[in-house]
């Protein structure tokens, strides 16, 4: 079933071309890599998906849904930065995606947080980045949503954080759902993608299954992109 559906998809920034009229469907049950250079579109693609940004021209549909409070409704969104209250503790944030989100699951947020072994009265300006990029993954992934999106999770956080949150993500999400990964790092998403859609200077320049890649390549993701696009890098 398609999920995200973008038809001849543009957005520019006064004269500079974000994306440039893309096409593209992702389909509910998938974990999709939206991998390329920083630059190429992958965050505006996102900030499109979940309306904080409006197209120039063309058209993206979530769930056969204009992008709008509908959708916000079935779409959990991770930034690529902080975005919880810094003064609220876990106690408050529990309450607070609770009255917010009819999706949340409470008893999922509880578990994760308890294996994490933080506590429910510490402010989240008082934890490592690490440990709150932990709780922040954790709370978008909590909701039963039909579409994650996550810009950059792994973006500027140590090895072992990175990890904690690839498994996260791979232990909680709905099989029906559809995931969104943006990143930069092909390497640490790649054994958890099922598809991979790269981006290069607003267009994209390839949208194919992350195992039928491989076979066709006898490579890596991360390994064809640094042959085939030389200016690839982290």
């Amino acid at each position: 079933m398609s999920m995200l559906e973008c038809t001849a998809l543009s957005k520019n920034y006064g004269s500079v071309e974000a994306l440039r009229s893309i096409d593209l469907t992702l389909e509910s049950g998938r974990i999709v890599g939206l991998v390329g250079p920083n630059g190429s579109g992958k965050t505006t693609l996102i900030k499109l998906a979940q309306h904080l940004l409006t197209p120039t021209s063309g058209m993206i549909t979530i769930d056969g849904m204009i992008p709008g409070p509908q959708t916000k409704a079935i779409v959990s969104y991770l930034p690529d930065r902080d975005f919880l209250p810094q003064w609220m503790n876990l106690d408050e944030l529990m309450t607070f995606y609770h009255d917010f989100f009819p999706d949340f699951n409470p008893a999922k947020a509880a578990d994760m947080l308890d294996t994490l072994g933080v506590s429910g009265r510490q402010p989240l300006g008082k934890m490592s980045k690490g440990t709150r990029e932990k709780v922040q993954l954790i709370f978008t992934m909590s909701r039963e949503a039909k579409v994650y999106l996550l810009d950059e999770p792994i973006a500027g956080v140590d090895p072992a954080t990175r990890d904690y949150i690839l498994r996260t993500i791979l232990s909680n999400y709905s099989e029906n759902a559809l995931v969104l990964i943006s990143t930069h790092l092909i390497t640490d998403v790649e054994p958890i993608l099922d598809e991979v859609v790269f981006l290069q200077k607003g267009t994209i320049e390839l949208h194919e299954n992350a195992d039928a890649l491989r076979e066709r390549t006898g490579k890596s993701i991360d390994g064809y992109f640094r042959e085939v696009y030389r200016c690839w890098g982290n």
